[in-house]
This record gives structure tokens, sequence and C-alpha cells, in this order.
């Protein structure tokens, strides 16, 4: 057994939804490998639940898999408002999302967050982002415009498999992206973070 085994067997069990999910995910879809997965999706639930935030923000749908966990953790009345910039992934994503047991507190919108989040004209109290690592900086500044003071964001993929400290991936944009974020939120005097090395990295921001 391994060690990812052993946390696995020793966690709240995956719904069988998201099992399902998750395989059709890497059956179906390229990169399956980006869906949140048994232990992120657990994590990413409690962590609503001890946040208790009311709205969320998500950047990159991707198969829907985090929006339903978040939603999860979400009392009746709460919401996720996801968007995925990639159309060709509604057909798949959407049958996912509205045949889920929490469909009623999720909104899925195909768009672009950094330029269509701002219009719904809501206060989030938290937001997840894990869309074009290219653009998680002006993705961050936008989320944090539409944070309440004391509100959380979450960021995914911000070890980005260990590239971030390989100089063999100086010149790969995507890299270059997630260390221009890294880098900013160090430095930024407004919240206080923690990276988690789970998975391929996550980062927790605090609005002060």
């Amino acid at each position: 057994m391994t060690v990812d085994d052993y946390i696995l067997s020793h966690i709240e069990p995956e719904p069988d939804y998201l099992y399902r999910l998750y395989r059709a995910t890497n059956i179906r879809l390229l990169h399956g490998r980006m869906a949140s997965g048994h232990l992120q999706g657990r994590l990413l639930k409690m962590l609503v639940q001890m946040i208790r935030p009311h709205r969320i923000l998500e950047v990159g749908t991707f198969s829907g898999y985090s929006a339903i966990c978040m939603a999860e953790g979400l009392d009746d009345d709460g919401r996720v408002y996801t968007f995925e910039i990639n159309d060709e992934q509604e057909d798949f994503t959407r049958p996912w999302i509205e045949e889920s047991p929490v469909a009623h507190k999720i909104e899925f919108i195909i768009g672009d967050a950094i330029t269509e989040a701002p219009k719904l004209g809501i206060e989030f109290d938290m937001a997840f982002i894990d869309g074009d690592k290219r653009t998680y900086r002006e993705t961050y500044e936008m989320a944090l415009s539409l944070l309440r003071p004391g509100g959380f964001i979450l960021a995914d993929n911000t070890l980005w498999d260990s590239h971030v400290v390989d100089p063999a991936y100086d010149h790969d944009q995507q890299t270059q992206g997630i260390r221009a974020f890294n880098d900013h939120v160090a430095q930024d005097e407004r919240v206080e973070q923690v990276i988690l090395p789970l998975r391929d990295g996550l980062t927790l921001v605090r609005l002060k």
C-alpha cells in the first residue's frame, strides 16, 4: 500500500456520483488528471464547511468535479458560480452538474471569468482559481476585487509538478504564469498566504 492509498483509506469516502464523474473524466477527456479527485475534493468540501462562504467564484470548471465538491459544503442557499472558458467542454460538463445532487447550488457559465465575473455584481466570500495558468495573476486580481474583506482565494497547481523550481521550464509560458502568480502573492501586503504541497500545490490566500 502506498502513502496515497493509505490516506484515501482514512478520509471521508468519495461519493459514488463523484467516483463515476472522475472515471468518466479520465476516459472521455484529455488531461483527465486535471480534475480535483478524491483527496482534494474532500479538502475543498471541508474548507467550505470551515470558511462557511455564501457565494463562491470558481475559475475553470473543467468536468465539474471541484464545483460539486464545494457545493456539497455549502448551505442550501449558497451558490457556486463556476466559469469555463472552453465552450467545447459544455456538452460533457453541463449534464454532470445538472444531474448532481447539488445542482441547485451551482451556476455553470461558459465564458472568460476575467471579463464576465465582474458583470455579475456579486461580492464573493471565496474564490477557487483553476483556469489558464498563463493568466493566474490577472485572474487573482479580478477575484480579489470581488472578494469581501476576510474572504479567501484558493489557487490550484501552484507548484506545477515542481516545474516552478526547474530551470528546464524557464521558457514555458504556463510555468512562467504560475511563477509570476506565486511571486506576486508572496509580495502582496493585502493578504496572508500559505502554500500546501498537496497534489500539484494548493495556495490559500486570505484578504485582510
